[in-house]
C-alpha cells in the first residue's frame, strides 16, 4: 500500500477518535469559506433490507439498463424540488467495514427514512460515500460496502426520488502538483468501479465525482485556494468526466454535477470548475450556509438577520455566472445550525433561502449529520428512530413545503 494511503487512513481513524464529524468536512471550519458577497469582492479583487435487495436484483438481474430519458440536466433539474443528506453515515470513518456506517452516528440507514422524505416532498437525496478505507491496495472497494451503498441508494429510488451519491471524505486527494498523478489514477479506478455498479440505472441516479477538494490544513483551505490547486481540481473533475462517460450501460448519458475548488462559492472557484462543451447532462454543484454566521459559525450569532444580504448576493452570483445562461445548479449542502435557539430564526432563515433558491430553479440539499445537542455542528432534522422515523424541528420542514406549495 502506498505512503499516501497509510497516511490517509491513519488520519480517518484520527478524526474518529477525535469526533469531527463536520458537516461536509471533518473541520469544524469547513463552511467558513468566503459568502457570496466577500467573494464577489474578491474577484473583483417502503421496504425493508430483503426488499430493497429485490428492487436491486430487478433493476440489472439481466445486465440490461433500465429505461432513461434522454433529456438536458436543466430540464431534469426543474422536476427537483428539496432535498436531505444523509449525513455522518456512509461518508463516516474510523471504525472498519461496514461499522463505518454507525461510527459516528449510531443509527443504521432504513427505507422507512426515505419514505418520511418522500411523504413530506423531499424528492432530493444525497448519499455522501467514503470510499478509501474500503479499497485495498489495487483500489479495489470492498464488494460488502459497495452492495450497502447500493442497498441505500435504492431505499430512495424506490422512494422516487432523485439521488446523488459522490465520494466525500476522501483524504487522498489533495490538489497539488506533487499529488496529482497518484490523486488521479486513484479517482478513475475508483468511479470505474462505482460507475459499473450502478450503469443500469436511469436517470434518476446523479453521479458528483468529489466533495470539497481542496489543500487541507493550509492557510488556503477555505479561503479559495489558488490557480495552481483550482486548475489541478478541475483535473480531478476531468478524470472523473471521461471515466464515466467510458463506461457502459446508461453512463454516457448519466448526469453528472461537477464541482470547484472545495465546492466553494467564491466565484474564482465558480469559474474554474472544469465543464466539457457539448455535453447537456451536467450540473453545477456548490455548497452554501448561509448566512455564516447563523447558519454555520459556532462561535457566530443566535439570531437571524433578515438584512443581512448573504443568501441573496449568493443567488445572484449563481444567477449570473450559470442560470442565465440555462446551466443548472444544485446546492449538495447548506442548513443551519441548532443552537439551542429561537426556532423561528431558523425557520425564517430556510425560508429567505429556499424562496431565493426556487425561484431561480436551484434544488437544494440539507445536510442533515444526525447531530441535534451539544456546542457542534448541529444540524441534525430527522430523528432517525428505527422504530419510526419523524422530525426534530417540523416547522423547519414545514417551512421547506410552504415555498415549493406556493
Amino acid at each position: 500500500m502506498k505512503l499516501k494511503r497509510l497516511l490517509a487512513l491513519s488520519a480517518a481513524a484520527l478524526m474518529s477518535l477525535t469526533g469531527l464529524a463536520g458537516c461536509g468536512s471533518s473541520d469544524p471550519s469547513s463552511k467558513s469559506e468566503t459568502s457570496a458577497a466577500e467573494s464577489t469582492s474578491a474577484e473583483g479583487s417502503a421496504a425493508d433490507s430483503t426488499d430493497a435487495s429485490e428492487s436491486t436484483d430487478s433493476k440489472s438481474a439481466d445486465d440490461t439498463p433500465m429505461p432513461m430519458r434522454d433529456i438536458s440536466a436543466w430540464e431534469l433539474v426543474k422536476e427537483m424540488k428539496y432535498g436531505w443528506n444523509l449525513g455522518n453515515t456512509m461518508d463516516a470513518t474510523g471504525d472498519f467495514g461496514l461499522g463505518n456506517e454507525t461510527a459516528w452516528q449510531s443509527v443504521k440507514t432504513t427505507k422507512q427514512m426515505y419514505d418520511l422524505l418522500a411523504k413530506d416532498g423531499f424528492n432530493v437525496a444525497r448519499i455522501p460515500v467514503t470510499w478509501d478505507s474500503h479499497m485495498d491496495k489495487d483500489y479495489k472497494v470492498d464488494p460488502e460496502w459497495m452492495a450497502r451503498v447500493r442497498e441505500i441508494v435504492d431505499y430512495a429510488i424506490d422512494s422516487d426520488m432523485y439521488v446523488i451519491l459522490n465520494t466525500h471524505h476522501e483524504e487522498w486527494y489533495f490538489p497539488k502538483e506533487s499529488d496529482k498523478e497518484q490523486d488521479k489514477e486513484q479517482l478513475k479506478a475508483l468511479w470505474e468501479q462505482i460507475a459499473d455498479e450502478f450503469k443500469n440505472y436511469d436517470e434518476h441516479l446523479i453521479f458528483e465525482g468529489l466533495n470539497e477538494p481542496r489543500l487541507r490544513g493550509t492557510s488556503k483551505e477555505w479561503n479559495g485556494g489558488d490557480k495552481a490547486s483550482r486548475e489541478i481540481v478541475a483535473e480531478y473533475e476531468k478524470v472523473f468526466y471521461d471515466t464515466v462517460r467510458a463506461s457502459g450501460g446508461n453512463n454516457p448519458k448519466r448526469m453528472l454535477m461537477m464541482t470547484g475548488y472545495a465546492a466553494s462559492s467564491n466565484k474564482n472557484c465558480l469559474k474554474a470548475i472544469y465543464w466539457p462543451e457539448n455535453d447537456d447532462k451536467l450540473i453545477v454543484s456548490v455548497h452554501a450556509y448561509l448566512p455564516y454566521s447563523f447558519a454555520l459559525d459556532t462561535k457566530g450569532t443566535a439570531e437571524y438577520d433578515p438584512n443581512n444580504s448573504e443568501i441573496k448576493n449568493f443567488f445572484q452570483t449563481l444567477d449570473e455566472l450559470f442560470i442565465s445562461k440555462q446551466i443548472p445548479v444544485i446546492v449538495g449542502e447548506y442548513g443551519s445550525m441548532n443552537k439551542d435557539n429561537n426556532v423561528e430564526d431558523r425557520v425564517k432563515c430556510v425560508t429567505d433561502y429556499l424562496t431565493e433558491a426556487k425561484a431561480l430553479g436551484v434544488p437544494c440539499v440539507w445536510w442533515d449529520n444526525n447531530a441535534v445537542f451539544g456546542n457542534g455542528e448541529n444540524f441534525g432534522l430527522m430523528d432517525r428512530d428505527p422504530l419510526g422515523p419523524n422530525w426534530y424541528f417540523p416547522d423547519i420542514v414545514e417551512a421547506m413545503k410552504a415555498v415549493y406549495a406556493s
